[in-house]
């Protein structure tokens, strides 16, 4: 029970502030686009697993394992390293590595849109959400069963730190490659849908921002509108009939790909102070 608890609290050492400065500055494990990336955040968090068990068998062996002759062996507590947690730990920098190169060379070719995300915190929830911020089936599930996966390790070497790390079965690998495998095929088949990142209006004339705007067409309130491009940032400008008031629902459409519907508030009202009697 001693050891659980001095390994607990080792991995609450090395995950704790971890976690409070990605929380405050996130751009270690954000895309290019400056969402959260599932790919690198799982590739992170199975790094700070296998170092807490690599310290906390090291700790153990130097304690209460009694020295150097703890890790001898060849069923000693570090004897399935090269065999089953380097390669557990492979698959998730495979696909990071390989995500990043797919997303890469679609953007440059111009068949993937990434707009960049608003300024701010970044949620969890975009660990399994797509650019439109709605749920994608393959990144939950990627996300999902990494966590299963993540959470046997670590609840079994609880259970017992003095026989190293954990002896894993053979399917425990379809609960990592599988996910790994599917997220990778999921960016080659995704297409660039537009997406929209925000709406502003000035007068009658409204600016849609966001990204995959080729050969755009605007619609506003079901109403199609004549859009313009702008040359630099690629925003679309359009002018708005008399009757059209906030809240307006605004969809791109681009080589016959619909984006999710962007609901436009219009713009905040500032609180008025209270009048004293």
């Amino acid at each position: 029970m001693a050891s659980a608890l001095c390994a607990l609290l080792l991995l609450a050492a090395l995950a704790g502030p971890l976690c409070l400065r990605l929380r405050t500055s996130p751009a270690f494990v954000t895309g290019r686009d400056g969402r959260l990336s599932t790919s690198t955040a799982l590739a992170l968090a199975w790094t700070v697993i296998l170092v807490w068990l690599l310290l906390a068998t090291l700790g153990y062996g130097l304690t209460a394992g009694g020295g150097v002759s703890y890790f001898s062996g060849s069923d000693g507590p570090l004897s399935n390293l090269t065999t089953v947690y380097l390669p557990l730990l492979g698959g998730p920098y495979v696909a990071l590595i390989a995500a990043k190169t797919v997303v890469g060379l679609r953007v440059e070719r111009g068949s993937l849109a990434k707009p960049a995300a608003p300024s701010g915190r970044r949620p969890l929830r975009e660990l399994i959400a797509n650019d439109s911020g709605r749920t994608d089936l393959v990144d939950l599930q990627y996300v999902a069963l990494s966590t299963v996966t993540m959470l046997y390790v670590v609840l079994f070497f609880l259970a017992d730190v003095g026989a190293g790390l954990p002896r894993l079965p053979e399917e425990i690998w379809a609960l990592t490659g599988a996910p790994a495998g599917a997220y990778l095929l999921n960016k080659l088949a995704t297409r660039a849908n537009p997406v929209i990142t925000g709406a502003s209006l000035s007068g009658d004339r409204l600016t849609v921002e966001g990204g995959g705007f080729t050969d755009a067409r605007l619609t506003v309130d079901d109403t199609p509108l004549e859009a313009r491009p702008d040359p630099l940032t690629g925003a679309l400008t359009t002018t708005l009939p008399p009757t059209a008031k906030p809240p307006l629902t605004v969809v791109v459409t681009s080589r016959g790909l619909r984006s999710d519907p962007y609901c436009y508030e219009g713009p905040a009202i500032p609180a008025q102070p209270a009048k004293g009697d």
